[in-house]
This record gives C-alpha cells, structure tokens and sequence, in this order.
C-alpha cells in the first residue's frame, strides 16, 4: 500500500488499511489498553484523505480522529485535504489532544490545547529532528502540558520518540538504535517535581493571558504616556 505520488490514492487498498485499523483496535480490546494510531481518512468523492491520527479505546473501539490541520506546502499539492478543527479525549482522568508533523511549528496549535484543558498532547511525525525537539520542548513548558511525541524506528536517527514533561524536559526517551523500541512515562499531576509547571505556572499564565491582573493596576496618567522624554 505505498504511496509514490498523489495520483496513487486512486488505486489505493481502502479495504485493507480498514481491516488492519480495526484488527488494532480489536488488540487494543483485548490487551484493554488504550492507542492512537496512524493513517488516512478519505472523502465520498476524489478528494485527497485527510492525514489522520485514530484514537482507539481499552474496549476495542474507535473513540475519534485527529485530521492534521496545518499542511505542509508540498502535502497540498495533492495528498491531503487539511482538517478543521482540534480533538481532546479523555484517558483515566487525563485529558489529551493530538498533533501531526509540521504542525509542530505552529505554536497556536498547542496554545489552543491547553485553553481546551488538555494535559497532554499525542504528537506523531515521520522524524522527530532537532528543531522539532526544541520547539515541542518549548510548547510543553510554555503551556505547561505533557507531549508524548512518537516516529517510526527507521527516522530514530533523527530523534528518538520520547515524552517531553509540563517543564520543557525529557522524561522518557526510547534508545537511539534502529530498532524496535518504547518508552514509559507516568503523568501525575501530584508529582513534586512538576508541582510548578502544573500548579503555579499554569494557572496563573491563563490569568496573566485574560489580562485582568494587569488591567486593574494600570494608570491613565499623561507623564506615562509621554514615551518621548525620560
């Protein structure tokens, strides 16, 4: 079933990539874990599929779909159709969100997350490079959030999968080797060591960001206002 050019989606095997989606989710019912898992989404007519991310549940079934919102130049010249909007489910307590590749660069992307109360982001890309480490670094400890970011093994050397924690640090990589691998990671909102990140950062960002705390501390004063003198 691989895809060479745009023009491949016409002869692609819809029947087989939907039976191996839901013999996962049917593992996944019988392991009673919970997976998000990679693919396409296609249209009725001759659109383009979406590039998805399937959410599938401990019982065996498909909870919902992430369609990548933010394409890349060359994905819209042909292969994909853009989705429209975010996705959050939740997980024991947990809420997460997902995320695709490139949009990985688009900061209102994980921003918008957290503002829908996610706790963690699932991030999926064909190779996690180092601007890639540093950005989603950066989004989990601006907005104080998990990301488990995941790629397939032959792109490890590029940047193992791994889970970057709610202060901007890994805390759980799987080996740089071309090799089949995972890593564990707990997220736990009492642990002392995120007690910042998750409880006092974050709350009070998403005050500082309403801008109440600062509208009531500020001065119509003209002397203030004169930015032409000392």
């Amino acid at each position: 079933m691989q895809i060479m050019s745009p023009a491949d989606w016409a002869t692609f095997d819809w029947a087989a990539h939907t039976a191996e989606l839901r013999t996962i989710s049917e593992l996944c019912g019988d392991l009673k874990i919970f997976a998000v898992i990679g693919g396409a989404h296609r249209f009725a007519d001759d659109r383009p599929p979406h590039n998805s991310l399937y959410v599938l549940s401990d019982a065996g079934k498909l909870i919902t779909r992430y369609d990548k919102r933010f394409l890349s130049n060359s994905e819209l010249q042909g292969w994909y159709t853009p989705g429209t909007a975010p996705i959050s489910f939740d997980v024991d307590g947990y809420r997460f969100g997902c995320a695709i590749c490139i949009e990985a660069h688009f900061q209102e992307v994980f921003i918008e997350y957290e503002r829908l109360g996610v706790d963690a982001v699932i991030f999926s890309s064909y190779g996690i490079p180092p601007d890639f480490q540093i950005v989603l670094r950066a989004h989990a400890s601006l907005n104080c959030i998990w990301i488990g970011a995941a790629t397939p093994v032959q792109k490890t050397h590029k940047g193992p999968a791994g889970t970057i924690g709610p202060d901007g640090n890994w805390v759980a990589q799987c080996p740089a080797k071309t090799e089949p691998g995972f890593a564990i990671a707990t997220l736990d909102r009492d642990d002392p060591g995120h007690d910042i990140p998750l409880n006092k950062a974050r709350p009070w960002r998403a005050s500082a960001r309403q801008g109440d705390i600062y509208r009531t501390q500020m001065r119509d004063d003209t002397a203030a206002e004169d930015r032409s003198s000392y």
